[in-house]
This record gives structure tokens, C-alpha cells and sequence, in this order.
């Protein structure tokens, strides 16, 4: 199982960049070879923050069209997601709150890899980052 990160479909919905060619192949191999992909309804919020801030917010719905397009599932935040991610913050200096709840979310229900241009999962063992 895969977690999807934001900046994932946000790329594939947005402006050229050299990053969106590169989010489209993966995409592409990992449904591919089968692979079950999820998010979390932090990840929503995020797409929800950024395009609300930078506009245009019809971004919105393509961006969270392109979401459901990849992924098999949502997963909830919880109040043991956010307590586990609290102890991630507190022991992983420059880890943001955002990755931390997805790193909450992974650890709780197993998943080691994440689709993700964010460097700053590399740290978080057994986190793989697959970008």
C-alpha cells in the first residue's frame, strides 16, 4: 500500500512543471503494477489550504478529481493519529505537523511508502519515500 501526498495530484492537475511529468509516469507504473493507493483526509485539507490561499479555487475540484482518480481509499484522522503524530513532532526536529499526521496515518495502518516530492519524510524510518 502506497499513501499519496499532496503535492502529487496538485501536480498533475497544475501549470507545467518539471515535477508533473514525473508524478504522471509514477502514477502510471505504480497503478500498473496493481499497486493499492490511499490518502488520508489530511491530504484534502492541504489541497483545500493551498488552493484557497494561492487561488484559483476552482483548482479545487480537478485537484481532488485527479485524488479520487488514483486512490482506493481515504483514510480518517483520528484523535490516536494526532496523538501519535504530536510524539513524531516532539522526536523528529524539521518534521512539518502536516507530514507528521501522514506519518501517523502510515504508521497505523502499516504502510511504509509514500508518493511524495517532500524530502522531509527521507528521515522517518521505515518511511520510503517513492519519488
Amino acid at each position: 500500500m502506497i499513501l499519496i501526498d499532496s503535492n502529487i495530484p496538485m501536480y498533475l492537475v497544475g501549470e507545467q512543471h518539471p515535477l508533473k511529468a514525473r508524478a504522471m509516469e509514477l502514477c502510471q507504473q505504480l497503478a500498473a503494477e496493481g499497486r493499492k493507493m490511499v490518502a488520508d483526509a489530511e491530504v484534502m485539507q492541504e489541497i483545500l489550504h493551498r488552493y484557497s490561499a494561492i487561488q484559483p479555487r476552482d483548482a479545487i475540484q480537478p485537484c481532488f478529481d485527479a485524488l479520487y482518480g488514483l486512490v482506493d481509499e481515504i483514510l480518517p484522522i483520528t484523535e490516536q493519529t494526532v496523538l501519535e503524530a504530536r510524539g513524531l513532532l516532539l522526536g523528529c526536529q524539521g518534521l512539518s505537523a502536516r507530514d507528521a499526521i501522514h506519518a501517523a496515518i502510515m504508521r497505523e495502518h502499516r504502510i511504509n511508502d509514500i508518493l511524495s516530492f517532500d524530502a522531509g519524510f527521507d528521515s522517518l524510518a521505515p518511511i520510503r519515500r517513492l519519488c
